[in-house]
């Protein structure tokens, strides 16, 4: 049995549409009720977009001290991206504000170009992410219609790997590992632009954290049950 009020870790596999914390308060409003505390300490380590699913590991009482160690595991992402086209966001959170034509693009163009980010990086966040400018985040910012630049940091791409590529819909589905502070949605930008044809994120599934993979994950939708079986 699991004894979250002394420190658990377990992992979800968080749902598309929902943000991180969406997904953390909802669990720890039916732990906090299953054990009858009225609040139970809890945090996840990763954030994971909105339009992004897959395993979001999170601690419990005193394993909530392992975060920091969790967020700088190895992550493995799948994605899929569409070429010939960009949104403000680098994925469907936005709508696509400019197109270019991709017919151009070849797979073996692709795999040539996706060699070329694989080790460390240098690597510009999207304008809009969690990242703060002078204090603010830089989405409530571009949200606001402010303009954001953002300086770019160190990253690392262990591997990236082509796994399809659909000429006829101009999608492409990679998978990624890659170390802490990587934007998939940011790699998209980048893998369009050395394209020369623009491509932005229409699918993003976080696979793998350190060896926490996405079949070790608990069904987010049946939580409660699972909850039931462990304690």
């Amino acid at each position: 049995m699991m004894d979250f009020k002394e420190g658990v870790v377990f992992a979800v596999n968080k749902p598309y549409g929902m943000s991180s914390f969406g997904a953390l308060a909802h669990v720890r409003y039916l732990l906090s009720k299953r054990l009858g505390v009225k609040r139970l300490k809890i945090g996840h380590a990763g954030t994971l977009d909105p339009l992004a699913t897959g395993v979001l590991i999170m601690c419990t009482g005193k394993m909530t001290k392992r975060i920091e160690e969790f967020q700088a595991h190895t992550k493995e992402y799948t994605a899929t991206l569409r070429l010939g086209a960009v949104t403000p966001s680098y994925d469907m959170e936005h709508t696509v504000s400019q197109t270019w034509p991709a017919t151009h693009v070849t797979r073996q163009i692709v795999v040539e170009v996706l060699r070329e980010f694989e080790g460390d990086i240098q690597q510009v966040p999207p304008s809009y992410s969690a990242v703060k400018v002078d204090g603010k985040r830089a989405y409530s910012m571009r949200r606001k219609g402010q303009d954001v630049k953002l300086e770019p940091k160190a990253v690392r791409i262990d591997e990236i790997e082509l796994t399809a590529f659909d000429k006829e819909r101009q999608t492409i589905d990679i998978r990624v590992v890659c170390g802490k502070g990587t934007y998939i949605r940011a790699l998209a930008r980048d893998i369009g632009r050395r394209l020369g044809c623009g491509a932005f994120l229409t699918s993003l599934c976080r696979t793998r954290v350190g060896e926490i993979t996405l079949a070790r994950c608990v069904d987010f939708d049946h939580f409660a049950e699972w909850m039931e079986e462990v304690i």
